[in-house]
This record gives structure tokens, C-alpha cells and sequence, in this order.
């Protein structure tokens, strides 16, 4: 999971998911009305196991200790997701970024990127083709490349109001935050 897929997962949370493979196991658990039956069929394990997991007496292997967190975070919240994609869809969102960019200009182009520490309000266009790429398995330079795009025209162009012909890439991305 790249540093944008953690950005949107982190906007989409209200909560922290449990921490822990005995709190993850019961809420996989609870979400099963109580059967450790089900919980089983849907991790590979035998039901025996998910009991042992759930008091604590063995440690999942890694691989399995994956396949949990995985099962939670892709059922946790899932009326706070929906509605924070929609209204990120629809009214967009705010983007704090701490990155590298490269510039490309017609009067001149420098290969020199430069750190910058950016705040701005990106539209729901934007959110729109984020979760499409996370939804159709992008990998991080295809999202880091979208964002670079909407950064260029939204404040390096400022809407086609100034720097005609510049184009911008992340060359290195630091950090970033979304807000919803």
C-alpha cells in the first residue's frame, strides 16, 4: 500500500481499526454472528484455530495475520467509506503534500525539482479519478501521477490563469494528508 492508498484509507476513518489479532478476530467474529465456523471458511483456517486466536494461546503466522487485517479493513466503517467518497466525489478535497516536483516550462525547462509544501483544495473530479485508479489496482506512480496533473493545473497554472506550457511531476513524495 502506497503513501496515497494510506491517505485515502486514513480520510475514510473515523476509527482506528482494532489493534491486535485477538480484537481483530472478534470483531471478524462479531461481524459473523458469532461463528467462529464462518470466520474460519472465510480466513482458510480450521475453526479450532480462529477459537486459539481469539484467546490469545497462538499467534497467527504472518501470512495469516495479514489475511486478518485485510478482512477488517475492507469490512470496517463501511457507511463512513460510502459517505466520505461521496462527499469527497462531490465537493472535492483538501490536500496537504510535502514533495518534490519536477518542472518542464517553454521558456525554459529545469530538471532541478524543487521541495515544496502545498495546501490546496483539489475538486471532486479529482477524487473521482483517485478512486478509480485505487478501485482498478493503480499503483502509486499512476495515483502520484493524477495528483501531480491536478496540482498543475489547480495551483501551478492556477486554472490556466498563468504558466502556459508547464508541466509538473512528483519526483519524490515526502508526506500527505486529505481532508474530507
Amino acid at each position: 500500500m502506497g503513501e496515497i492508498d494510506e491517505g485515502l484509507e486514513r480520510v475514510e476513518r473515523t476509527r482506528p481499526i482494532p489493534q491486535g489479532v485477538p480484537a481483530r478476530v472478534r470483531y471478524l467474529v462479531k461481524r459473523a454472528k458469532g461463528s467462529t465456523r464462518a470466520v474460519a471458511a472465510e480466513l482458510g483456517v480450521s475453526q479450532r484455530t480462529v477459537q486459539r486466536w481469539l484467546k490469545g494461546t497462538i499467534a497467527p503466522k504472518p501470512d495469516a495475520a495479514r489475511r486478518i487485517e485485510e478482512r477488517v479493513r475492507a469490512t470496517w466503517q463501511p457507511g463512513v467509506r460510502r459517505r466520505v467518497r461521496r462527499r469527497a466525489e462531490e465537493q472535492g478535497f483538501m490536500l496537504h503534500i510535502q514533495a518534490r516536483f519536477g518542472y518542464t516550462a517553454a521558456g525554459g525547462s529545469t530538471d532541478d525539482p524543487r521541495e515544496r509544501l502545498i495546501t490546496q483544495h483539489l475538486p471532486g473530479t479529482v477524487a473521482r479519478e483517485l478512486y478509480a485508479a485505487r478501485d482498478a489496482g493503480a499503483g502509486e506512480a499512476e495515483q502520484q501521477r493524477i495528483l501531480a496533473d491536478a496540482l498543475q493545473d489547480h495551483y501551478f497554472k492556477d486554472r490556466g490563469r498563468r504558466a502556459e506550457g508547464l508541466t509538473t511531476e512528483i519526483n519524490d513524495l515526502g508526506w500527505l494528508e486529505l481532508e474530507v
